[in-house]
């Protein structure tokens, strides 16, 4: 099913930019011309070739950079191994969330019905074959969450920090290892052993070491000693470049983005945010009903209930999906959740709830969600926004 889906919108895509003209003529400038290189995939092949040179690339990690660099995307041929490549990332990621959601929701009817609506994601192009962050960042972001179910906290540490060398909202999958090895254990037994206090200090670090990294580059770069000239940021505690070129460039900060001007942004991120924000509320209400001691029941193991959506286990998924939110719409650029959402397995199983409890509010999610994923794929291809 993922392979109809993937090859469904790239004939969608390449139709649209054979018979529609560019807004931008921008991709014409590459030495080859190809759907793939839109809005960010402009930096990251910029990045690839030639490194950090400006300041405002330094919002982006390196890791799609990289890979870029060892696919060249110069002729059709490295472009068709880039999309093979994409196809079995696309498909890995599939069967990644249909084990996440057999295990979460322990019903192989809703896993089906969550990992069909997988297929409509609102952002195909930037999820399934451009060379942007999200493909990766979901699929590491999955893999991770996946060995957090099965106690293998190494290999899912190692994940998050693969994830995390993509997107630098990576380091809030650490959440789910604090969670496993702190949270819970000290909620259930009212008390912390060290060697889960070790273990989890160890495993946050390694999910943190992409994003120290790529801020020890930077600082190394623009605020060395022997630099006539040194940025504000270098000064600030902590000098954060991500910070600085995340206000500076892209306006973000509290409240900076509720601008009258970017309502239709808001607009266009409504439903996923409202899905996102209703659906971990409700399973966070519905935990603190059932009492204190089955609301903090081991997330690794979910407790047997008729009522698959209010199993302990999504606890933790809930709550990233609530700081998700909250930081999307108050402090970042909103409208990134039609292609961030999808690095959430919430926002499937959230779906999956609302076609089961709210059949015609499922109805208009999902009509949605396939009208939204048609149209971006021809945004994307003529260069309009957003992406």
């Amino acid at each position: 099913m993922p392979f109809l889906s993937f090859l469904s919108y790239l004939a969608l895509l390449h139709a649209a930019t054979a018979l529609l003209h560019l807004f931008d003529a921008s991709p014409k400038l590459l030495p080859y011309n190809s759907p793939l290189f839109r809005w960010d995939a402009l930096h990251f092949t910029h990045i690839a070739s030639a490194g950090y040179i400006y300041e405002h690339e330094w919002a982006f990690f390196p890791a799609i950079a990289f890979l870029l660099r060892a696919f060249g995307l110069q002729n059709a041929h490295s472009v068709i191994l880039f999309y093979a490549l994409m196809l079995i990332v696309a498909w890995d990621t599939h069967r990644t969330l249909r084990s996440l959601s057999l295990h979460h929701l322990r019903s192989s009817k809703l896993t089906k019905l969550a990992c069909t609506l997988s297929l409509i994601p609102t952002s195909p192009a930037t999820l399934y074959f451009v060379p942007y962050n999200e493909p990766f960042f979901t699929y590491f972001s999955y893999r991770g969450m996946l060995f957090c179910t099965r106690r293998e906290y190494f290999k899912a540490a190692i994940c998050f920090a693969l994830a995390g060398s993509f997107r630098s909202n990576g380091i809030l999958l650490s959440g789910f290892l604090l969670w496993d090895l702190l949270i819970q254990p000290f909620l259930e037994e009212k008390s912390l052993k060290s060697k889960s206090l070790l273990k989890a200090t160890a495993y946050t670090s390694v999910v943190f070491l992409p994003f120290v990294a790529h801020h020890i580059v930077a600082y190394h770069t623009f605020c060395s000693a022997d630099k006539a000239e040194t940025p504000a940021w270098c000064s600030q505690i902590p000098p954060s470049i991500y910070t600085h070129v995340q206000s500076k460039y892209w306006d973000n900060g509290f409240l900076r983005y509720w601008t009258l001007n970017e309502l239709p942004n808001f607009i266009l991120a409504a439903p996923n945010i409202t899905l996102l924000f209703a659906f971990s509320v409700h399973h966070l209400a519905s935990r603190l009903r059932s009492g204190s001691v089955s609301f903090f029941k081991s997330a690794a193991a979910p407790s047997k209930t008729n009522l698959p959506f209010e199993n302990s286990s999504i606890t933790p998924h809930a709550i990233h999906a609530l700081v998700m939110t909250f930081l999307l719409v108050f402090t970042s650029n909103v409208q990134i959740v039609l292609r961030l959402a999808a690095s959430m397995p919430i926002i499937y199983w959230a779906a999956a709830w609302l076609l089961v409890e709210h059949p015609k509010a499922g109805r208009v999610w999902v009509i949605w969600s396939v009208l939204w994923g048609t149209i971006s794929t021809i945004l994307w291809a003529t260069f309009l926004p957003p992406a």
